[in-house]
């Protein structure tokens, strides 16, 4: 029987760092910490408010969340460290999510973070089964062994089919990362920001066809938060309500027996994500035609031009007429997809990217994104991981208004920022990081050599 729900949730508060290259140039303790405290200064908390918190990551040891988690304060909470492949960070917040709306919990902060290593992923594990070892062998089996990548050949063989199928061409998913390059500019927090022609795009190296490099998501280093709080929880602090973000509609799900049917399209999660959307918009009491913008997984090109069609945005067939329609970017139809550049262009931190979606249609619902503003009602989070799972999102302010573009001197003059988080991305200070670590159960050692790295980047 469903659990009854107690309350609803939302997201108060969002903290970024920026993406970088994995160059080991930043650890995820640091980083986790720089996003944590971000989140917690948005939501006008400290961490003694915090009764709950959950870690993202893939790579990493266990209880790498507390490590991070310690440096806010050692109240003995309890924290939780989750890993579902690329979908974690949205892991994260479905977690959060359910503990709230359950009532176990009125205020969760969600860490997501990765330290990666260059180059395409890979597992670290080689004396064991692999989780995505009989996907690999339908794959392969339909469609031969190669030597490029394995995740871009997932994609790639997706890619093929709707062109096979339905008339797309290898110009409508190089159009595709043009649009997230572009769109990338504009995002102060983006791994690459670098706008290319289409036939730069198509003439970078080839990964694996239709997939050039430049539709391929880079690994990346960084870290993402998220507060979710109830509604008494919010009640409590009602000069916030306009920044509150209403989660309301979600759901994760996993793979649906069509993944093995030897499909490349079934094989990349189009049944997990066609029925987890469906699920959240009827939860939140949308359909596809609500929707104006959208944070959409392009950990390749050709990811998101088949899940176009997966989302409902798109009739079956037809996702490419989106595409070259100019419809998913600014100008078009809509909605508009990944107003941050997307994976592609963003960068890809396995377990933050998740909450670096959830950060930029939080600040697009209270129109703090104004350099990349969309007007919209809705806005929904799409985040999947082969092997697999997805989850999808969809968020709507909690005071009904709509998502009027603010200028900066206000946002500046309700919230807590001197400047605008959301069009511009700073390291913080000895004094933000002491405003919310826990007054009750700070233990300065557990930071240890974190502070003195963060601020001598000041």
């Amino acid at each position: 029987m469903p659990q009854k729900i107690q309350s609803d949730a939302y997201v108060l508060g969002v903290g970024l760092t920026p993406f970088i290259k994995p160059r080991k140039t930043r650890d995820y303790i640091e980083l986790g910490y720089e996003a944590g405290v971000k989140a917690m200064l948005d939501a006008g908390i400290t961490y003694d408010d915090v009764e709950h918190g959950v870690a993202c990551y893939c790579y990493g040891d266990t209880c790498s969340g507390q490590r991070i988690f310690y440096q806010f304060g050692m109240s003995s909470i309890p924290i939780y460290n989750t890993s579902n492949a690329c979908a974690t960070g949205s892991t994260g917040l479905h977690m959060a999510r359910t503990l709230v709306r359950s009532g176990a919990a009125d205020c969760v902060l969600v860490v997501g973070f990765e330290q990666m290593a260059p180059g395409s992923i890979s597992s670290p594990f080689n004396d064991r089964p692999s989780p995505m070892q009989l996907g690999v062998k339908v794959m392969e089996e339909t469609y031969g062994k190669h030597d490029s990548p394995r995740n871009a050949q997932y994609f790639a063989n997706a890619g093929k089919e709707y062109m096979d199928k339905y008339g797309a061409k290898a110009e409508d998913f190089a159009e595709i990362a043009r649009i997230s390059h572009e769109h990338s500019q504009r995002n102060p927090y983006a791994q690459f920001r670098q706008e290319y022609t289409l036939k730069e795009v198509m003439d970078s190296t080839m990964i694996h066809f239709p997939l050039t490099k430049l539709q391929c998501s880079p690994t990346s280093d960084g870290a993402g938060a998220a507060v979710i709080v109830s509604e008494s929880f919010l009640a409590r602090k009602p000069h916030l309500k306009s920044q509150a973000i209403l989660m309301a509609g979600q759901s994760l799900r996993t793979d649906d027996p069509s993944l093995y049917s030897k499909s490349a399209m079934d094989l990349i999660g189009f049944g997990m994500t066609k029925t987890a959307a469906q699920i959240a918009m009827k939860e939140a009491g949308v359909t596809p035609k609500d929707i104006k913008v959208c944070e959409l997984h392009d950990c390749f090109s050709a990811n998101e031009l088949v899940l176009l069609e997966g989302l409902g945005f798109a009739e079956k067939g037809k996702a490419h007429e989106l595409v070259r329609n100019g419809d998913i970017t600014y100008g078009g139809k809509g909605p508009i997809i990944n107003p941050s550049g997307g994976l592609i262009s963003k960068g890809h931190p396995l377990g933050a990217t998740g909450l670096a979606q959830c950060a930029e249609l939080t600040w697009q619902l209270r129109g703090w994104a104004n350099n990349r503003h969309v007007d919209t009602e809705y806005a929904l989070q799409h985040n999947l991981g082969l092997g697999g799972a997805v989850v999808v999102n969809v968020y709507k302010r909690a005071d009904g208004k709509p998502n009027r573009k603010m200028k900066d001197q206000e946002i500046t003059k309700k919230s807590y920022w001197n400047y605008n988080p959301a069009t511009e991305a700073r390291y913080i200070t000895k004094a933000d990081a002491d405003k919310v670590r826990s007054k009750e159960n700070r233990v300065d050692f557990a930071l240890g050599d974190t502070e003195e790295k963060l601020y001598a980047r000041l």
